[in-house]
Formats: structure tokens, sequence, C-alpha cells
């Protein structure tokens, strides 16, 4: 029996991009049952390959301007222009700017790397639309958007009026001046978590490790971005750093809602909607859904979760295939298989041949279903 087959991973983070884990995926399921419809809708939850997924989606066209990375080397950056009848939005992915990808080798600690290159190119953007989504995920930055504010036209003062250019020197701060123009611009904001931009669970402690903070580095971290928080608070009454999301991205969540005026949304339902995700899981027989890792903050928001929750609702069966399962009996109760690429081969043959693993491991899977 030919079956509809709708196939919607995300990226596979540091082996695949959402598309070539989505081809492998098809390969490896048509292989065994060839005669079954299959179609590719490559995903993201906001994380970095946003703007790629997004853009493949809505067929948007690629601008390029001339920036910097995180570590204000040149770069070449791009934003996309999305036309809906007479209007455009910019879609912008902030990890093609400021993500550790974009660095040029050696190490950077992250007192050394803000995102002011992220601000050239949405001050770039807005002359050529009038709305824009910005995907967060993927930064290497930790400045909760202050050198994004810098480049919009903010300016930060200490009591004697010196002008503050690095973030790690916020905990001096005692005046923020915004641009004397602001342009009405609305933004949405793609986030991938939910958390706050302080405390325990605040961007520095939980991610500030990834991309560099040591736990004597996380004291120096809270004070700085505290100290923006509260100045912001008082002098313009912009009250955000618990809002669930301003953590993302190394407080750049927070960043664009106090500096950009955004609204931050759930990545995962920016793409839902753009892909009308919910039209076709309708359409399917079937979903296989995967990525790096599924474990415990795949069900609670993140990509794979999202598509095995609609899939039940609809009562479709979903297969799941990842690197990693840490646990496998939490993943037997979301679907109707979840394999994982340890089972056949270590960690480091799963990354190294990605791609052929997939395609073995969805063969093995085609033929169990």
């Amino acid at each position: 029996m030919s079956l509809r087959v709708l196939i919607v991973p995300d990226k596979f983070k540091g082996s695949l991009s959402a598309l070539d884990a989505a081809l492998a995926i098809a390969a490896g399921w048509l292989k065994e049952r060839p005669g079954d419809r299959v179609s590719i809708l490559p995903m993201s939850d906001g994380g970095d390959g946003f703007g790629a997924v997004l853009a493949e989606l809505t067929a948007a066209r690629p601008k390029f301007i001339r920036t910097i990375d995180a570590a204000h080397q040149p770069l070449r950056g791009v934003w996309r222009r999305i036309h809906v009848n007479t209007t455009a939005t910019a879609l912008i992915d902030s990890a093609e700017v400021i993500g550790p990808a974009r660095l040029p080798h050696g190490k950077f600690h992250p007192f050394q790397l803000d995102s002011f290159g992220l601000g050239t190119l949405i001050a770039a953007a807005k002359s050529g639309a009038t709305s824009a989504i910005i995907g967060l995920g993927g930064s290497a930055t930790n400045d909760a958007g202050f050198g994004m504010a810098r480049a919009l036209g903010w300016k930060f003062f200490n009591k004697t009026w010196d002008e503050l250019e690095e973030w790690w020197r916020l905990g001096d701060l005692a005046h923020a001046r915004p641009p004397a123009h602001i342009v009405a611009w609305k933004v949405t904001a793609a986030v991938d978590v939910t958390n706050p931009l302080l405390g325990p669970n605040g961007c520095s402690r939980i991610y500030g490790p990834q991309k560099g903070l040591r736990p004597q580095d996380f004291e120096l971290a809270e004070k700085c971005l505290a100290r923006l928080a509260s100045v912001l608070k008082k002098q313009h009454d912009i009250d955000c750093a618990d809002t669930p999301g301003a953590g993302a991205a190394g407080g750049l969540g927070f960043g664009l809602m106090a500096f950009a005026g955004a609204g931050l949304e759930s990545g995962f339902e920016v793409f839902a909607r753009w892909a009308r995700l919910d039209d076709r899981i309708a359409q399917a027989d079937l979903v296989i859904t995967g990525e790096g890792q599924i474990d415990s903050q795949s069900y609670m928001g993140k990509g794979a979760g999202q598509i095995a929750q609609r899939c039940l609702k609809r009562g479709i069966p979903c297969l799941a295939v990842a690197g990693i399962i840490p646990d496998a009996a939490a993943a037997r109760q979301w679907f109707a298989q979840a394999r994982a690429l340890t089972e056949i081969v270590d960690v480091a043959g799963a990354k190294l041949h990605a791609r052929r693993n997939l395609r073995q491991l969805v063969g093995q899977m085609a033929k169990a279903f």
C-alpha cells in the first residue's frame, strides 16, 4: 500500500543541515519503499539555519551588504526580502552574522564579541522592508544586544560621560541615550528557548559556557547585563528582562525587545505558519521527523516534539530519527518509532558519516514499519 510520507527534520547540528537531513531520510526510506509518495519539509525552530529554511518556503530574495562578524572582522552579510502583496518583510538569521561559524580561526572569549554586525545588517534591511522576522538561535555573543543597539544609534555612557563601547564594561553604565530618530518597524524575534535574561536560568549561566564563558566570568557577565536592564528600566521604562525568551541568543531576545521594539514568538510557530504545517500533516499518512538529539528539551517546545504533538492530536503515526536519544523509553511515548544513529555507530562515526548512516538507519525503520 502506497503511503503519503511527510519528512520534517530539523538540522543535525554540526553534521547536516535540515535540508541535507531531509534528503538523506527520503533516500533511505524510498530505497526500501519506492512506491511511497514522499515530500520533504526542512524545519527550523528559530536556531541557526532558520533563514535558509524560511527563504526556501517564501522564495525570499537575498540582499548582500558589508558588515562585521562578532569579532568585528569584515563579513559579507545577507538578509532576505520576502514579498507579500505590496509589502516586503526582511528575513534575518542572526547566526549568519554573529554565529560561531562566522568567526575567523582562533579562540575568542565572549567578552571580545558583540552583536554590532547584526545591528548594521538590521539597519540596512530597514531601508528595504516594512517589517522583519529575525531568527535568534546560534549566536556566539552574550552582550544582550548591546553591540546591535550601538549600530542602531544608541549610545551608552558611564558617570563621567565617557562612552562605553565594550559590553563587559556595562557595570559602569550610568546613561543610555537612544537615537534621535527611531523609525517604526514591526519586528518579530523568533526564539527557540524561554530563558530570562538574568539569574540561574539566564543566558550567561545556561548558555554562556557553550560560548566560552567560564564559571569565574559569570559574576561580571551577570553584573553587566543586570546594570543594562536596570538603567533601561529606570531611564526609559523598558522592562523586559524577565520576559520568557529574553535570554535567547546571549540576551539578544532582550536586546531586540529593548532596542528594536520586537515581539518574541516561538521560532517553531513562525515556521509552522509560513509552511502551512498543520495542513501538510493532515494530508499525510505518516510523518518522519528528526534532529541531532531528541531529549527532554524536544518535548518542551523544540521542533521534533512539536511535530510529534501535532501528529498525536490527529492520530497520524510519527517516526523520529536522531543522532542521540538519551531516554529511549520517553521517546517511545511520543513516537511510533524512535531510532538513534548511535545504535549503529559511535558518536564520532555518527557525525563523520552522518548522511550515509542516516540513510542506513531510516532504511531499517522503513523495513520495520
